[in-house]
């Protein structure tokens, strides 16, 4: 009677926790699909809000126009151009791309291959902590400390020896005040070391271990199996991590509004003055009353949400071809 008892309670438990599954199934699937969709939702009302209040100076002096001119005035004239802010964005994160790129794998490489184990933690750590000071904080560091030793060490003594050798350079060199094009670079390179050696690391580790044993069966040596076989293998992720560090770089604000020199006109020189797109916004928007002033500004930000999401973009597309091909570029 007891069993008869359990069996009927077994079986019309059943019904009831398949009903508790096909529930709980549904409410996740619905507040994952709501926050995927609040993604999109909040890019597209960004897009548009930037659009809609970039119009007034995209009418007033083209889209062509504005995005070509090298005039700032925001005061007699009003006359709004962001080529040296386009240009100024693009010239420092390429050059920080282009001094980060190989230490940045250097220490990825080392991390993942060469170093104990227990030292590799170490190093991590720190590279997390690094990327996680806030930009502020760097550029105080930055103000206080790195510009005024560079400015006494590197940038006055090469500017004594151009104006002494090569005085017909220093109109393409600047003025080594120490707040400039170079120093912002430089500290926007020490910035995203962390992102491409964490990516650049991970791809690493996860090259299969046949691709090493393949290569030491081989004769090769370690340099050759990490030459050879690892990175080959690992270079798509190793892409994906140097363009999102170069979007990273692209949106940098306060570090690079801090000591680049804010130089709102063209030409720009090699230490001397320059202005980002992320740096002119953050510098003028409280000042900015007419509204041409503010039209401009965000006519800025879109020009930067467009640069910005067309990197992402082509990062996400290549993280998406790395995993389809088991690390290989096709």
């Amino acid at each position: 009677m007891i069993m008869k008892d359990k069996q009927k309670e077994g079986i019309s438990k059943k019904p009831l926790g398949i009903i508790y599954r096909w529930l709980g199934d549904r409410i996740f699937f619905t507040l994952a699909f709501a926050l995927g969709l609040t993604i999109i939702v909040l890019s597209v009302s960004m897009a548009w809000v930037l659009s809609d209040e970039s119009s007034l100076a995209f009418k007033e002096f083209g889209i062509g126009g504005f995005l070509t001119g090298t005039t700032w005035n925001p005061g007699v004239g009003l006359k709004f151009g962001a080529l040296p802010f386009i240009l100024g964005t693009m010239v420092t994160s390429v050059a920080a791309l282009a001094i980060a790129f190989l230490p940045a794998i250097a220490i990825g490489i080392f991390i993942a291959e060469y170093a104990p184990k227990w030292i590799g933690s170490i190093i991590d750590n720190l590279i997390h902590l690094i990327a996680a000071i806030p930009s502020v904080v760097v550029g105080i560091w930055g103000i206080f400390a790195f510009a005024p030793w560079m400015r006494e060490s590197v940038y006055i003594p090469v500017f004594n020896w151009t104006a002494n050798n090569w005085p017909s350079l220093l109109p393409v060199l600047g003025n080594p005040m120490g707040y400039g094009i170079a120093t912002a670079t430089i500290i926007l390179a020490l910035m995203i070391i962390p992102f491409t050696t964490v990516l650049t690391r991970d791809a690493i580790s996860k090259v299969p271990r046949e691709q090493r044993e393949a290569a030491w069966a081989l004769g090769a040596t370690r340099w050759e199996v990490i030459r050879m076989a690892v990175l080959p293998y690992a270079r798509g992720g190793i892409l994906a991590g140097v363009m999102l560090s170069f979007g990273r770089a692209i949106g940098e604000t306060m570090a690079v509004a801090m000591l680049i020199g804010n130089k709102n006109t063209l030409p720009f020189t090699i230490i001397g003055p320059a202005a980002t797109m992320p740096s002119v916004i953050i510098n003028e928007f409280r000042e900015a009353v007419g509204s041409l002033h503010v039209s401009s500004l965000m006519g800025i930000g879109l020009v930067l949400f467009v640069i910005s999401l067309t990197v992402n973009l082509i990062a996400a597309y290549i993280t998406r071809k790395l995993s389809a091909t088991g690390g290989q570029l096709v």
